[in-house]
């Protein structure tokens, strides 16, 4: 076998094979360790497996084949909102997965750091190396990484003590009644698809504090605090109350108005990130403005409800 000699880096010394390999050629875990198993990616004068770990001089032959077919692709939209030698959080873009997973074949973004270079804790589970929460691939927004053991660990704990400030702009349809308001509703899978997340005493607790930021014709801008972090939280617990998220057919909203408004996924963005930094202790903020489609969205509905108040 030839092809392409990858010497190994330095900084991946002492991990495991395919783990080393996913983080060099920016694909999951599982691929990587698919390459080793077919014999499409070995170590130079060496017999290897998955878990044989990578030692100084060692160098890493990946069929060229293989290499441009288990190549995933990236976000080149993708854009870092704050970084240190601990943490990344990026500004991810609509139509990016936090990581890979089965079904899908569209950029990610752990693959998409990996790809420029940056480094990732090996903690994690397989293929999602340094992910402590994760967004739906048709939400933007802030998005946090872990880059070093420490902050994993420490991220998890401020995670899993709803510690971590998630704070989300959502534009909702219809008129909420209160100005502010708080949904308790646990939240399971749905029965009818296993994509599809519903309401149901058998699900997880879950829990959505409100508030009111701007009323307009036909549908409602609220500031979305997020106490806890199931999938799909936000859509499943406004379409609960009757008030789906603007463009979120899946959930129940009106396909009428979001043609109408350009919109081709659910009006919902990240916009705000606050936690203690792992290392420091210093209670760190990030901010992230509305992508185009948002934003173009959100500035057509406001003057057409100028318009009608006009009338």
């Amino acid at each position: 076998m030839s092809g392409k000699l990858l010497p190994a880096p330095d900084a991946l010394i002492g991990l495991r094979l395919d783990m080393a390999l996913s983080k060099m050629l920016g694909i999951s875990r599982a691929k990587a360790g698919d390459l080793i198993r077919d014999n499409h990616a070995r170590l130079l004068n060496r017999k290897v497996h998955k878990a044989t770990i990578l030692q100084p001089g060692d160098v890493v032959e990946v069929e060229e084949s293989a290499h441009q077919s288990a190549a995933e692709p990236v976000s080149e939209e993708m854009t870092v909102a704050y970084e240190d030698d601990d943490v990344v959080v990026v500004n991810k873009p609509v139509g990016v997965a936090a990581h890979a997973s089965p079904g899908w074949d569209g950029p990610t973004v752990l693959g998409t750091l990996l790809d420029r270079g940056v480094h990732i804790t090996a903690l994690g589970a397989q293929g999602r190396q340094g992910i402590v929460s994760r967004l739906d691939a048709g939400t933007s927004g802030l998005m946090l990484v872990c880059k070093s053991d420490l902050a994993y660990k420490e991220m998890r704990k401020q995670f899993a003590s709803h510690e971590v400030v998630k704070i989300y702009h959502a534009l909702v349809q219809g008129h909420l009644q209160q100005d502010k308001a708080t949904i308790e509703a646990p939240i399971g899978r749905a029965r009818v698809s296993d994509f599809r997340f519903t309401v149901t005493p058998a699900g997880k607790e879950a829990v959505t504090h409100w508030d009111v930021l701007e009323r307009l014709s036909e549908a409602t801008l609220v500031k979305v605090n997020l106490e806890t972090g199931r999938t799909h939280q936000i859509r499943v617990h406004f379409s609960s109350i009757g008030h789906p998220l603007v463009g979120d057919h899946m959930y129940g909203a009106n396909p009428v108005l979001a043609e109408r408004l350009g919109l081709e996924r659910q009006w919902l963005h990240a916009t705000h990130l606050e936690f203690r930094h792992p290392r420091t202790k210093i209670w760190t903020k990030v901010d992230s403005a509305y992508p185009p489609d948002l934003s173009d969205s959100l500035t057509l509905l406001r003057q057409e409800s100028a318009a009608k108040l006009s009338e």
